[in-house]
């Protein structure tokens, strides 16, 4: 699974409540995505195929900004640099010296990186939702509507109302799991970050 589908658990003591309500469900998850205005940190990935076998590790950084802006660096040796500016994307391969344009998909089954920089009174719109809670740790799995999404189930996971992890699974049980670390909300993001200038003699493919 590309940058593009993504662009992610604590162990507690008692579940306060056991499965909620989609309507109470996605309120709560409202709640805690709407608290950030900006998001930024660390991220690591694994992504498994439907056996447990590793089929990719990676690192990097990542930075958003609502509404639909993000940056999303994956560290040397799988270097790639993932960029919205909230109506386009950019996808950057530097050892390709190659960089595809798209207009950015709006829906949240499409492009999963929207859950954490777009517009969150959606979600509704696009998934059923349910939540299990225990001290300080909230758990949300998201199915969705459509029946063409990149993904048949999505978790989010916040610790002290704080983006902790996120893991989404596909039709063929690939899962790519996402960490966050050192994620710091609400703090003045450069708008540059969130715009790419192809670098001369880069090959510019228009999706």
């Amino acid at each position: 699974m590309n940058l593009l589908r993504l662009l992610i658990l604590a162990v507690g003591l008692a579940v306060l409540p056991a499965q909620a309500d989609n309507a109470a469900a996605v309120k709560r998850l409202t709640d805690l995505l709407g608290k950030s205005q900006t998001l930024s940190g660390r991220f690591s990935q694994l992504t498994l195929d439907a056996s447990g076998t590793n089929l990719q590790e990676s690192t990097g950084e990542m930075a958003l900004k609502r509404p639909g802006q993000f940056r999303w660096h994956t560290d040397p040796p799988l270097e790639q640099l993932l960029v919205s500016d909230g109506k386009q994307v950019w996808l950057y391969d530097p050892d390709l010296e190659q960089v595809t344009i798209q207009k950015l998909d709006q829906r949240l089954t499409h492009t999963p990186a929207l859950l954490l920089s777009g517009d969150v009174s959606r979600i509704s719109d696009n998934f059923e939702v349910s939540y299990q809670e225990t001290s300080g740790v909230a758990d949300f799995i998201l199915r969705p509507k459509a029946k063409d999404s990149l993904f048949d189930n999505l978790r989010l996971s916040f610790r002290n109302g704080v983006i902790n992890d996120m893991q989404l699974i596909d039709s063929v049980g690939q899962r790519t799991n996402i960490l966050f670390s050192g994620v710091r909300m609400n703090l003045p993001l450069e708008q540059k970050l969130f715009s790419f200038q192809p670098p001369p003699g880069t090959d510019v493919i228009h999706d």
